[in-house]
């Protein structure tokens, strides 16, 4: 798996109210709920998002509830990877059982700067920071949540899995 886009920096400690506010809860649609991505941070970010642009956040993003309407909002904005120096546990599984591609790259995530072209290949570990000219190594996905992440989210494997297992009785 391999992407590319333009870094759009947010801080630290940005909680799932920041980025779907509740009062957008009433769908689960992403294309609908991408409309109203880090409102709750700033009602005008989104216009500044383009398809494939690559979310990078400081520590502890997604703290808060635990709702999957968060990360399907990323995904909604056009935004299929997000780095961050780390992330809430409970975002982090959401994030994956949604199809959200995330990356821990802790303290070297200050050296991307807003607007940085970015080249993330998951398979191999590596962020490229074209401006700059650096190459950061984050741990490689296990294959397991490549897989999950290749059928578009847990729902969806988990769903080919028991048409494969039924399709053999």
């Amino acid at each position: 798996m391999q992407f590319s886009g333009r870094a759009q920096k947010v801080g630290a400690h940005i909680d799932t109210d920041a980025i779907i506010p509740a009062t957008h809860l009433v769908t689960t649609q992403p294309e609908e709920l991408g409309k109203h991505c880090m409102e709750g941070l700033d009602p005008e970010w989104i216009t500044r998002v383009q398809n494939g642009d690559i979310l990078v956040a400081g520590v502890n993003f997604g703290c808060g509830s635990s709702r999957e309407h968060a990360p399907l909002a990323i995904l909604g904005a056009g935004i299929p990877v997000v780095i961050a120096h780390s992330f809430a546990r409970i975002f982090y599984r959401n994030g994956f059982n949604m199809g959200l591609v995330l990356l821990e790259l802790g303290e070297q995530v200050n050296e991307i700067s807003q607007n940085d072209r970015l080249i993330v290949n998951v398979d191999k570990g590596e962020i490229i920071d074209e401006p700059i000219n650096k190459t950061f190594s984050v741990p490689p996905l296990p294959d397991f949540m490549k897989n999950i992440l290749n059928k578009g989210g847990l729902v969806d494997y988990v769903r080919e899995r028991l048409e494969k297992e039924a399709s053999r009785e």
